[in-house]
């Protein structure tokens, strides 16, 4: 499972048996046997040009069978289009996975120009992209430094170093907002707001990204404002959701 995960960040493009072996901790016989195993069954497949590992179908197939996996997003889904509308520019909804942020909705807004940095189903190390650093920002101070310790492999070969991400998780951790000014792709900027869980932590976390002119001083203020609104009502209509299944 823990090797699929790894496959799995590759989305279409894939992902090379080196970095498996880098990203894993295994050596490469071992890597090289599971994924045998992995393909003969269907589980993952291998780009007959690039010979990089990438989901196969039969784990596409297992899926359907929980069309409603996550509930987080059918709750969220009014607030992330009136937030879309409203700012303009994309936003899009992640949750925490284990060790990693995934991405499970994207909604465009009205915006000539929208930056569509991820895909739904983008899975990354936590702390990689601001949606994965308000995560743990949310977490308390141990665990989160547990888990960016345990994807240090995983961030090496993404070119990131644990210390920078401890040091975006306490700003963030600090100012409940985690921003980069200048976001995965040039030219854009991003700012995500983690939504807040009942029992502390955080059911997920709301980005908004954009043009890197369209976040200025005065209009990002008002964009974070409106997040946190989204954030909060996403939030509440969960603890409703919650408490009408209990009774």
């Amino acid at each position: 499972m823990a090797l699929l995960r790894l496959v799995a960040c590759g989305q279409e493009r894939g992902t090379r048996l080196i970095d498996l072996v880098r990203m894993s901790g295994l050596n490469r016989p071992t890597v090289h046997r599971l994924l045998k195993a992995l393909m003969q069954e269907g589980a993952i497949e291998q780009d007959a040009g690039t010979r990089r590992y990438l989901i196969g179908p039969e784990i596409s197939l297992l899926g359907l069978a929980r069309t409603r996996r996550f509930p987080l997003l059918t709750l969220a889904e009014p607030y992330l289009i009136e937030l879309a509308h409203d700012v303009g520019d994309t936003v899009f909804l992640s949750i925490r996975h284990g060790h990693d942020s995934i991405c499970i909705g994207r909604r465009t807004g009205h915006h000539p120009i929208q930056v569509l940095s991820i895909e739904v189903g983008v899975r990354r190390p936590l702390g990689v992209g601001v949606s994965g650093v308000a995560l743990l920002a949310s977490l308390p101070e141990q665990e989160s430094a547990a888990l960016i310790a345990a994807n240090a492999a995983r961030l090496a070969v993404l070119g990131e170093k644990p210390a920078d991400i401890q040091a975006r998780v306490a700003k963030a951790r600090a100012s409940g907002i985690a921003h980069a000014p200048a976001g995965l792709m040039p030219g854009t900027s991003a700012v995500a707001v983690p939504i807040p869980g009942p029992r502390g932590g955080a059911l997920g976390a709301v980005t908004v990204t954009a043009m890197a002119n369209r976040l200025t001083a005065d209009r990002y203020t008002e964009v974070v404002e409106r997040m946190r609104v989204a954030a909060r009502a996403i939030a509440r209509r969960y603890s409703e959701a919650a408490a009408g299944a209990k009774g």
